[in-house]
């Protein structure tokens, strides 16, 4: 089994140092626009092969898509990250032709290659991979979800001082600091409804932070986050390339699902060999479902401005 990642910034370098730790993949390519980083930054993994234990070969390209041929999975990061105070929403003039370009290229030495899209603003470069090779849309899946998911179990376990493997919580929606929903009435402590533990304030301002997630760490650290984005990534390679048919909140398209058709958007999906394979109906109750239409609406506006590009 063969993986490529595009990019080999802090997200794709953390992405790809995962999948090789895991032994996902028999081969991994690291792909990059500057040159020399992606030969520097497969050689630096590799040089870890024999301390963590691991059989998986490293090639670093640049810029050479040939050497990506017969990749099972691609996984796109390229673009530039955001800065304190900008929004995911104002990179996709940048982004969108870097995303196009590079799934174009992946598909030319890849043509059955299921794409993971990582770059932001997520929704609209997904949707914008889907358009622009014409894929089958089970082959096309956005991360995000997956990311603000393990962002949303943070800050329970903060508040409850659990383990965080024992929390269910899922966000669905876009993958922006407006249009994401953490689904507090569906969190599980073990089963048993986090609204059990916690007040509807407290579950207020858990959802608030989580929405903030990314913004806070961008903050913080003067760039976006990559540990949790590139763990979230690799979650998502390993569970199509072991056929794991996880659950996982991903961006992928969709037609009349949770009321909503031509837009690429965060929801439940079951993950496996042939991509996302089937997408969960968690039964939204009014509110909800209100607010999954105004996420879908404002990502729809965003996807607006491809037409403008």
């Amino acid at each position: 089994m063969k993986v490529t990642v595009v990019g080999a910034g802090a997200v794709g370098a953390t992405c790809a140092d995962d999948i090789v730790r895991r032994d996902i993949a028999e081969e991994l390519v690291l792909v990059d626009i500057k040159e020399g980083f992606a030969e520097g930054k497969a050689l630096d993994l590799t040089q870890t092969a024999s301390l963590l234990g691991f059989n998986t070969r490293i090639t670093g390209s640049t810029n050479d898509y040939s050497k990506t041929a017969g990749s099972s999975v691609c996984v796109i990061t390229s673009g530039i990250p955001r800065k304190p105070g900008m929004t995911r929403e104002e990179l996709i003039g940048t982004n969108a032709k870097i995303v196009e370009e590079v799934a174009k290229n992946l598909l030319q030495h890849s043509p059955e290659a299921i794409i993971i899209v990582i770059s932001n603003p997520m929704d609209t470069m997904t949707y914008l991979a889907l358009k622009a090779t014409g894929l089958p849309k089970n082959r096309v899946i956005g991360m995000g979800g997956i990311l603000d998911s393990a962002r949303f179990k943070t800050y329970l376990q903060k508040s409850l001082n659990c383990s965080q493997s024992d929390l269910q919580a899922t966000v669905i929606g876009g993958h922006g600091d407006t249009t994401m929903i953490p689904l507090t009435r569906l969190a599980t402590l073990n089963g048993t409804p986090v609204s059990n533990f916690l007040n509807e304030e407290q579950l207020k301002q858990i959802a608030a932070d989580t929405m903030v997630g990314g913004a806070t760490l961008t903050k913080l650290l003067g760039t976006s986050a990559w540990y949790a984005p590139g763990a979230a990534g690799a979650a998502l390679v390993e569970s199509i390339v072991r056929n794991q048919k996880k659950v996982f909140p991903c961006c992928v398209a969709l037609d009349g699902e949770y009321g909503q058709k031509d837009i690429c958007l965060g929801v439940p999906v079951v993950v496996g060999s042939n991509g996302w394979e089937k997408i969960i109906d968690f039964k939204l109750n009014e509110a909800e479902q209100a607010e999954f239409n105004k996420s879908a609406e404002a990502v729809r506006n965003m996807n607006a401005v491809l037409d403008t590009l």
